[in-house]
């Protein structure tokens, strides 16, 4: 009996070793020194830790549609290996952020200025959503489908910061990965229970307009 028992304490700890060791292997991985340098860089100073990106950010007025600024890992080498990143997202009224994923980070937003309308989806299916005043902040939790959006009738254009903890948190569209990227359009027909003729419709809708 206490060898039957010690056996499944044994097996419970090694399921709970592999689920943390899939936890880690989620985020970035640790590295062994201070930071780390490209192999083209031969010196690094302050310069190397400063991304100057964001000072032409806002000049011109605001923009027609969302505007996204990434300060990821492909835009600023010193973040590898400090599982830091940053976006700043400007919207004017009526503008969205499409339901999309972070699969590698979660994300922590600030409002810096106007209203938003923000939401996710757990996995089991319920819905939170929350109005954020200028000053607030709102955590969409990693991997969750998420958006946040505009109400039409607000006038004043809405800026806010997203903070993620990966240097390469990873995006990835709903709408762009079901319609446009080559899902046999029978395939989107059935999943949706609709006609494949809607289908196009939607995948016309999201097409890049013609140059």
């Amino acid at each position: 009996m206490a060898s039957k028992t010690f056996t499944m304490k044994f097996f419970s700890l090694l399921i709970s070793s592999f689920a943390i060791i899939q936890m880690a292997m989620a985020g970035d991985p640790d590295i062994l020194t201070d930071f780390i340098v490209p192999p083209n860089v031969t010196n690094v100073d302050g310069n190397f830790f400063t991304f100057t990106g964001l000072r032409d950010l806002f000049k011109g007025g605001p923009s027609t549609t969302l505007k996204v600024s990434k300060v990821s890992l492909a835009e600023f080498s010193a973040l590898n290996g400090q599982s830091v990143s940053y976006t700043v997202l400007g919207y004017l009224a009526g503008t969205t952020n499409p339901p999309h994923i972070h699969p590698r980070a979660s994300e922590l937003l600030f409002v810096v200025g106007g209203t938003l309308q923000v939401g996710f989806v757990d996995t089991t299916n319920k819905l939170f959503t929350q109005t954020l005043q200028t000053g607030d902040i709102f955590v969409f939790p990693k991997g969750l489908v998420h958006f946040q959006y505009i109400n039409a009738d607000a006038q004043i254009p809405v800026v806010a910061i997203a903070a993620f903890g990966s240097a390469n948190a990873g995006t990835v569209s709903i709408p762009n990965t079901l319609f446009t990227t080559g899902i046999d359009d029978v395939v989107l027909a059935k999943s949706f229970k609709t006609n494949t003729t809607t289908i196009e419709a939607l995948l016309a809708g999201l097409a890049p307009p013609m140059p």
